[in-house]
């Protein structure tokens, strides 16, 4: 058996949690392969909303394993709230969820150390959600990092770790009250330890051996990766196909369907690039329309036209296979629609996404008539008004990938499974 792969294809909120939801009845076992809890996937169904952070989204549905990986950071304190909280509504995780042993450890000091560094930079901010993420996929890459496996011997390298961190906030003359703080998380430590801790690596390999299905869930999106995102203003791990096979120890040679998951507009959170941003009417009612405001950190949202540029890179760098649209509803109301289809950089027009996309760039835009229906109550793709077909038409034509499945609302029943031609 293969591990497909379900990512996001834009600068995150793209609606996975919604889409690994759904997909989960086809799998044995749901993966979480990095990031931490600054990554929120939002799931309604059942008159109910849920946002998990680091839990995989598959663990609603009953039956199914769930594991977060070695490339997750993982903050016990949230993570405990997180499970609480769906505890409380009935879904317990204790025999439903295992956690790698070479998952890194969120500090308090690591939280402490991310609004010190954000405060530090001044005008120059990323935009970090000060969950504590960059701090500790520092240390992991520095070598210093705390893992899951750890807990077994943990008292010296926690005070280590804590005497380092303490250090550097001391030089940088940040204040604060680390006794309430680190008492919480050492309470959720012990909360943490009532999970399996595994060697993920071995347990997921010997799934795909035994003829398990795997799906591997990403975090935020491909434009934030730490490498081929908007750097910096990125986040800081891998967040493309690639870091499936890292964050989870499988091999490329493992890796089967490729789901790639974008808005039919775009967004962003926190500062970097946007090249089709839109300040006025327009994006304000996308922003409306789509609550666009994040899950965890409840930060507005910055609306824009869909960016095909963007979309084709990010394409190709994730071998995507299928394409899910999310969002499609939220462009109802609009008599024309807009696809930036290349830039102009320096007055020259380009197709390629660019080493930085900033400076003299402007977007270069086609237009395509609106729908102006009410997407939300269909349920099958025989609905869709003509306008919209062509809109998905033209959007495979231009990323060469089909749209596999539509979302027209965000509950778990308006999500419409396309049966083209080659399904």
């Amino acid at each position: 058996m293969k591990v497909d792969v379900l990512l996001g294809l834009q600068w995150g909120d793209e609606g996975k949690g919604k889409i690994v939801d759904v997909l989960t009845p086809a799998y044995d076992v749901i993966a979480r392969f990095q990031g931490g809890p600054n990554a929120g996937h939002t799931l309604e169904f059942e008159g109910h909303k849920y946002v998990l952070r680091s839990i995989p989204s598959g663990i609603f549905q009953g039956g199914k394993t769930n594991i977060i990986g070695n490339g997750v950071v993982l903050d016990p304190l949230l993570f405990k709230q997180e499970a609480e909280a769906l505890a409380a509504s009935g879904h317990d995780l204790t025999r439903r969820l295992s956690i790698s042993k070479k998952a890194h450890l969120i500090l308090p000091t690591h939280r402490l150390l991310d609004t010190a560094y954000e405060a530090a930079k001044g005008s120059g901010k990323i935009g970090t959600t000060g969950k504590g993420i960059g701090p500790a996929y520092t240390d992991k890459i520095s070598r210093n990092g705390l893992r899951v496996g750890d807990l077994h011997d943990f008292e010296a390298k926690y005070q280590a770790a804590k005497a380092r961190h303490e250090a550097i906030l001391r030089s940088l003359n940040f204040a604060y009250d680390m006794e309430s703080l680190e008492a919480e998380w050492l309470d959720a430590l012990d909360y943490l330890k009532r999970f399996d801790f595994i060697d993920s690596e071995h347990l997921v390999n010997s799934y795909l051996k035994e003829g398990k299905t795997v799906l591997a869930e990403g975090a935020q999106g491909t434009m934030l990766d730490i490498d081929f995102g908007s750097y910096p203003f990125v986040t800081s791990s891998s967040t493309v196909c690639a870091g499936c096979c890292t964050g989870l120890g499988v091999s490329p040679h493992s890796i089967g369907e490729v789901y790639g998951i974008f808005k039919a507009y775009c967004t962003r959170v926190g500062s970097g690039p946007f090249p089709t941003e839109l300040f006025d009417e327009t994006g304000e009612t996308m922003r409306r329309e789509g609550n666009e405001y994040g899950s965890v950190t409840g930060r507005k949202r910055r609306c824009g036209w869909i960016d095909l540029v963007a979309l084709r890179y990010a394409v190709m760098i994730n071998g995507v296979t299928q394409l899910i649209m999310m969002k499609s509803d939220v462009l109802d109301t609009f008599d024309t629609i807009k696809a930036c289809v290349a830039y102009t950089v320096g007055g020259e027009e380009t197709t390629i996404f660019p080493y930085e996309a900033t400076g003299d760039l402007n977007p270069v835009y086609v237009e395509l008539p609106g729908w102006q229906t009410a997407m939300t109550s269909m349920r099958s793709e025989d609905e869709f008004p003509e306008e919209f077909n062509a809109y998905l038409s033209f959007l495979e034509e231009e990323l060469e990938v089909p749209v596999k499945i539509v979302s027209v609302g965000p509950d778990r029943e308006q999500t419409i499974i396309r049966y083209t031609e080659d399904s």
